[in-house]
């Protein structure tokens, strides 16, 4: 039996956090949480109102006043609602994904969304994902993991995703845009994307996302990997 702990996942764009933490937390038996999915519900809903998101006051109201539910439906995926409305496929849209770090970089914004994720784990068994869950979210959480993986390996990965819904995206053009993704991420003042001291670091550039859970997955239960 799994004791009771909270699984931490962070690194950066394209590294396949959510891929991985979703399928260790349906393999553990443990609640996954989507903290990336939060912040982008909250840029998707500011692009749609057309605000400025270098407002940080209008950005902390707007978070404020949101509802965002995270549900897992019959086939174990992660459903995201934003205030009613199923948000899962507009919030991984090319816009959005180009604008969230503006928003996520938002000290207002950080404040009430960490404080929710907090409020989400408490007393249970979870994996949450994103990129200051063990440093700042969950600082305490049993294991501390910090997936990465090199911008060519993340961009060819985030192509797939997109072409799967329809878009298509040059390479290079991805690359950049990770690029610029990990510079804001790193730079930001405020929980900047870094490694806790802790964290267990995985390259998962020449890993599949089975072999990557299989190794945390052997840690969690003890078993050798």
């Amino acid at each position: 039996m799994v004791p009771s702990m909270s699984i931490a996942i962070d690194g950066p764009a394209g590294a396949g956090k959510s891929t991985v933490a979703r399928e260790l937390a349906r393999r553990l038996g443990f609640l996954y949480i989507d903290t990336g999915a939060m912040y982008r519900a909250i840029t998707l809903k500011a692009l749609r109102r057309g605000l400025n998101l270098a407002d940080e006051e209008s950005l902390k109201a707007l978070a404020n006043q949101s509802r965002i539910e995270l549900t897992t439906d019959p086939d174990r995926l992660t459903r995201v609602f934003l205030d009613g409305e199923d948000v899962t496929r507009a919030i991984r849209e090319p816009e959005v994904s180009r604008h969230v770090s503006l928003v996520a970089r938002l000290p207002g914004v950080r404040e009430i969304m960490v404080r929710r994720q907090r409020e989400m784990a408490r007393c249970k068994n979870v994996v949450m994902d994103g990129r200051d869950v063990g440093t700042v979210v969950l600082p305490d959480a049993k294991l501390k993991i910090f997936l990465t993986a090199s911008p060519e390996a993340r961009a060819r990965r985030r192509q797939l995703d997109l072409q799967a819904q329809g878009h298509h995206v040059p390479l290079d053009s991805l690359i950049q845009e990770i690029a610029e993704r990990d510079r804001q991420d790193s730079c930001r003042s405020v929980a900047p994307l870094i490694p806790a001291p802790d964290a267990w670091i995985i390259d998962s550039s020449h890993l599949s996302a089975e072999q990557v859970v299989e190794m945390i997955a052997a840690r969690v239960l003890g078993r050798s990997s």
